[in-house]
Formats: C-alpha cells, sequence, structure tokens
C-alpha cells in the first residue's frame, strides 16, 4: 500500500530541527493571521489582542507578588506584616482576575474564529472545484492537489490560526515573566531559559516519534480504513453476506489492529523514555537555578523576597516555554498543509475560464472544426481531426462502438472541455470567448452517468431552479409516473439514508435524469445513452418522448441503439476518434459500411430463424 500523497509532510516533520522552523515561522504566521482577519477583523484582533492585554497583567501579577512577599518577610510582629501585605495582595488579586477574565473573552472569540475559518477557506475551496474546467478534474496531479487541499488542507487551515494564536499566547506568557526576571535581576533570565529548555527538548523529541510512527502506519492505516469502508458499506453488504465474509473481513481488521497497537505500544515506551529523560534534566536545571538564587541570597544581590518572585515567575515562564515549544512545533506542522491549501487555490484560479461574451439568444448553426483532443495524461487522442455541424431543429445522431470517442465530442460541443487544437463556433462565435455559465443556459443534458442526488425528487429534476415547468417535464419524461409512487410525492428524500427516504431503480433514475434535461427547455438537447437503464418497452417511449420534446430544438443522440437513430436528420459514425461516415439512416446502410455492419447485427438479434 502505497503512502499517501497528502500525508507527505510527515515525512518532512519527522527531519526539520527548530532552528529550520523558526527560520520559515514569521511568514506563516503573517499567513494565518491574514486568513482569520479575512475571516473576522473583530475575532481576530480580540483573540490576539487580550491575550496581549493578559500577558501585561501577568507580569504586573508577578511583580505585585514582591509586595506581598517583601511584607511578608519584613520584621514585625505577624499581624502588621499580614496587614502590609495587604494592598499588593489586592492587586494581585486584580491582575490574577483581570488576566483571567481577559483570556476567558479571548478563549470565546478564538471558538467564534473556528467555524468562521473554516466555512472560509471551504468555501473558497468548493468555488475552485464547481468551477475549474472539467478537464482539470481528470488531470491527476490537480486531482492529488485537490485532495491534499480537501482532506487536509481545510482542517489545517483553521488549526494553523488556533496554533497561531496558541504561540502569541506562548511568547507572551514567556515576555511577561522574562520581564519580570529582567526587572528582579538580569542574572536570573539565563535561568528561565536552563529551567525551560529539558521541556522543550522532550516536547519535539516525543512529536518526532510521533511523525515516524503515522509514517509506519500510514500503509495499515489506508488498509483498515478500506475495510472499514466495506464492512459499513450499503453497497458491499449483500456480497458480505452471500459469500460469508464476515470472519475473513474481522480477522484481516483483527491483525492490522493488533500491528498497529504493538507499533503504538513501542513509541509510546520511547516517549516515555524521552519524557523521563527530560523531567530528570529539569530536576537537574531546578537545582541549578535554587543553587544560583541561594548564591544570590547570601551574597545579598538580591532579598528574600525577590528570590521568592523569581521562582514564581521562572515556574511562570517555563509553563509558557513549555507551551511555546509545542504551539511552534504545530503551527509548522499544520502550515506544511495549509501551504498545500493555498498553492491549490492559486493553480485551481488560473484553470477557471475566464470569458466575457454572453449569450442571449438561441444558435443556428454549431460547427466544430478539425477538433484534436486528448485527455490529460492520456497516451493516445480522443478525438483527432473531427469535423461535424448541427443545425437547428435538428436531430442529430454520433454513432460508434465504445471508446469511438462520441460522448467526448459531445462534451467539446457543449463547452465541458476545450479542444487541444481545432474550433468549436456557436453561429461564428469561438466558445473559447463565450462565457461558460451563460452557455451552458442553452444547453441541457440527459447524461449517461447521472448522479443521485441525496435531494428531494422536486430539487432532482429542478437542480435548485425555478419550478415553473417541473410538472411539464416530469410528464415528458414519464417521470410523474415514480413521483406518483413516491410517499411524499415531490417532497421525498431520493436516499434511503435518511430517515422517509426512498430508492428508486435504474429505470426510475433514468426517467428523472431524463426530467432534468427536459425540464431545463434548452435549444440544444444532448442524450448520451439515455436508454441504458431501460428495458425494451421503456426505451422505446423514451425516444417517442425525445422526438416530442425535439419540436424545434437541436438533439444531439449518442446511443448504441441504431434503430433508435432511424430519423435521424445526419448521423455521424466515429471510430477510434475520427469521423469515417455520415447522412442519414438509409444512405449509411447504403453504403455498406461500419454503419451497415453494425444495424446489421443489432437487427439480426431480433429476427427469427427460419425452421
Amino acid at each position: 500500500m502505497a503512502t499517501l500523497k497528502w500525508y507527505e509532510h510527515t515525512e518532512e516533520m519527522a527531519g526539520t530541527g527548530m532552528a529550520a522552523i523558526a527560520r520559515k515561522l514569521p511568514a506563516l504566521i503573517s499567513q494565518a493571521i491574514r486568513l482569520a482577519w479575512t475571516a473576522s477583523r473583530i475575532d481576530t484582533a480580540a483573540s490576539i489582542g487580550l491575550n496581549l492585554i493578559a500577558g501585561i497583567f501577568t507580569a504586573f501579577g508577578l511583580l505585585a507578588t514582591t509586595g506581598v512577599l517583601s511584607a511578608l518577610f519584613a520584621a514585625g510582629p505577624t499581624p502588621g506584616r499580614v496587614k502590609a501585605a495587604l494592598p499588593s495582595l489586592v492587586l494581585v488579586g486584580i491582575a490574577t482576575g483581570l488576566r483571567a477574565g481577559l483570556q476567558a473573552v479571548a478563549g470565546l472569540s478564538e471558538a467564534r474564529l473556528d467555524p468562521q475559518v473554516d466555512r472560509l477557506v471551504r468555501t473558497r475551496l468548493f468555488e475552485i472545484t464547481t468551477r475549474v474546467e472539467l478537464a482539470a478534474l481528470d488531470d491527476s496531479d490537480f486531482h492529488d492537489a485537490m485532495q491534499r487541499a480537501g482532506i487536509r488542507g481545510t482542517i489545517a487551515a483553521s488549526a494553523v490560526v488556533q496554533t497561531t494564536i496558541d504561540v502569541i499566547t506562548g511568547a507572551v506568557g514567556l515576555a511577561a515573566a522574562a520581564s519580570v526576571l529582567g526587572v528582579l535581576h538580569p542574572l536570573l533570565l539565563p535561568l528561565l531559559v536552563l529551567t525551560a529548555l529539558p521541556d522543550g527538548w522532550a516536547s519535539v523529541r516525543a512529536a518526532r516519534m510521533r511523525y515516524l510512527m503515522t509514517l509506519t502506519l500510514i500503509p495499515t492505516s489506508r488498509r483498515t480504513w478500506m475495510l472499514s469502508d466495506l464492512m459499513v458499506d450499503r453497497k458491499a453488504a449483500a456480497e458480505i453476506r452471500s459469500f460469508a465474509m464476515p470472519d475473513f473481513l474481522l480477522g484481516e481488521y483483527g491483525k492490522l489492529s493488533r500491528y498497529a497497537q504493538l507499533i503504538e505500544l513501542d513509541i509510546a515506551r520511547q516517549q516515555m523514555v524521552a519524557r523521563m529523560t527530560g523531567d530528570a534534566l529539569k530536576g537537574v536545571a531546578l537545582a541549578v537555578v535554587y543553587l544560583a538564587l541561594g548564591l544570590l541570597l547570601w551574597a545579598g544581590d538580591v532579598p528574600l523576597a525577590v528570590a521568592g518572585t523569581a521562582v514564581l515567575a521562572i515556574r511562570t515562564g517555563q509553563s509558557s516555554l513549555g507551551n511555546l515549544v509545542y504551539a511552534v512545533n504545530r503551527t509548522y506542522e499544520q502550515g506544511l498543509y495549509f501551504r498545500d491549501y493555498l498553492d491549490f487555490c492559486a493553480a485551481g484560479d488560473k484553470r477557471i475560464p475566464q470569458r466575457g461574451i454572453e449569450r442571449s439568444r438561441p444558435f443556428e448553426r454549431i460547427v466544430a472544426d478539425d477538433i484534436v483532443f486528448t485527455y490529460p495524461g492520456g497516451g493516445t487522442r480522443s478525438l483527432d481531426g473531427v469535423t461535424v455541424e448541427l443545425r437547428r431543429g435538428e436531430v442529430v445522431a454520433l454513432v460508434g462502438e465504445n471508446g469511438s470517442g462520441k460522448s467526448t465530442l459531445a462534451k467539446i460541443l457543449a463547452g465541458l472541455y476545450d479542444p487541444d487544437s481545432g474550433d468549436v463556433r456557436w453561429d461564428g462565435v469561438s466558445l473559447r470567448d463565450i462565457d461558460p455559465d451563460r452557455l451552458r443556459e442553452h444547453i441541457a443534458v440527459i447524461a449517461q452517468e447521472y448522479t443521485h442526488w441525496p435531494m428531494t425528487a422536486r430539487v432532482n429534476i429542478t437542480m435548485g431552479r425555478d419550478e415553473g415547468r417541473l410538472d411539464a417535464a416530469a410528464q415528458a419524461s414519464g417521470a410523474d409516473q415514480v413521483i406518483e409512487e413516491l410517499p411524499q410525492g415531490y417532497e421525498t428524500l431520493l436516499d434511503r439514508r435518511f430517515e422517509d427516504g426512498a430508492e428508486l431503480s435504474g429505470g426510475q433514475w433514468q426517467r428523472m435524469a431524463v426530467a432534468r434535461g427536459f425540464y431545463r427547455d434548452a435549444p440544444l438537447l444532448i442524450c448520451d445513452e439515455p436508454t441504458a437503464a431501460l428495458d425494451a418497452r421503456a426505451e422505446h417511449a423514451l425516444f417517442e418522448r425525445i422526438r416530442a420534446h425535439a419540436d424545434g430544438r437541436t438533439v444531439l443522440l449518442i446511443t448504441h441503439r441504431l434503430a433508435s437513430v432511424r430519423y435521424a436528420d445526419r448521423i455521424y459514425v466515429l471510430d477510434h476518434g475520427r469521423v469515417i461516415e455520415q447522412g442519414d439512416h438509409d444512405t449509411l446502410v447504403g453504403d455498406g459500411g461500419l454503419y451497415a455492419e453494425l444495424y446489421t447485427l443489432q437487427a439480426s438479434a431480433y429476427q427469427t430463424a427460419e425452421p
């Protein structure tokens, strides 16, 4: 099982040191703040600003603690010392309360910011995926980039904003503790760094082990996910039971799970050793700190109250620095996947068609001239010098064997793909210059591979548009008979996974797809194998409906059923991406070419052999 491409940064993280992370961190933090600012200026300002102010109160509280300790350690009776400490104690309480309140409000702002960032990045992603040229989705590199951006990139975008705020919070807490120590005595600053280094080392070491574990388990995890999906998938459920596979699948799942468990336990032991080593080094560092404070006290360089405050400041700085190291590590990690998201958005913007001419009237003539097209990554041409013509009101058929290029040509005529060379012109205007959204208002499609939308029957026909022609489209396609059998009629959800949802048969779905095409009421109707799921009677009825619906419209019919194209005004026969014959049915049968051969083969299947 190959490593998934959207986990490729785990290997990078396993070999990246803190120095390299620190160099790249400023640019990453800048990107994260810009994203957060775009999502919500108020919540971003509150999250960062309130944490900064809270840091000031942290420093103020530590300095006020010195006053408390000075009063308590002074000479004199205890009641007097306590009384003298009360003003400073009140200041400590006020500072602590204000800091807690500010951090609580900042936390609320962060909680408000997270879903706004998530909505922003996902909306941006879907704006691109639903508008890029269709060829982009056939490009394996673009598709991989889209998967990385969608699976990890969008999650990382929200995470990188959160961890950036954590970095700022940790840095503020560390700065507060450092400033207090600097005020108390300059030699206390190195002591803060000394005590925090073991925790930072242990955190980074444990993180590296986690990344290595993830790399090791990626193939196992991928296999486990596949097995998990199979065991809950409705489509696989019948065969699982028919072939008595539960024990086999559970056995495979168990072996993979036990292997993953052994790896995780081994890493847990190594992480425990790293943490214990860090704790031991931390103990040594604390001993050195307390020894240094003792020497400063013995030398008279700092009073006892200052030493007490220094201990509190060092502990505060320890905690902040540990949080800072962890947040920096997480920010960099999430930033790698966030970069994938940004790169995808930049690449996607370049692949969204930008055309300005709008069509406001039906066409009279569509001409595809010398079309050459190869799918991204394809080795051979799908179309090789194809020229066809469609006139208003005609029924034009594309026929040929599988892989001859019929559906590809239809997509190019509809502007879904741009040809590598040649041109498609609607009334002399190249499709490359026509706004694609406006162009598609003039095209309706009955697709071979149509979507079973998990929505109501109404939406499955109207596709979210005005419903003025709903009943007429349903009646013209025969879908009204399907609707009558549904428990809530048009409001029935067509998905069994929902409560009161219904499931349609293949033929019923086919009628819904035909109704979808008829509903658009466009001057060009493209029918791509529209009868694939229908029986003979339903097939005949559908073609009669298409002929009736075609009155005044142009129909481009793609089908293997040659009996259905007998009445076409013009038939193009494709073979390996080339037009090898054209004409009406009688002409092509008389020519004795590929069309005549295929027609004779199909007709003979319905003829009864003589006794």
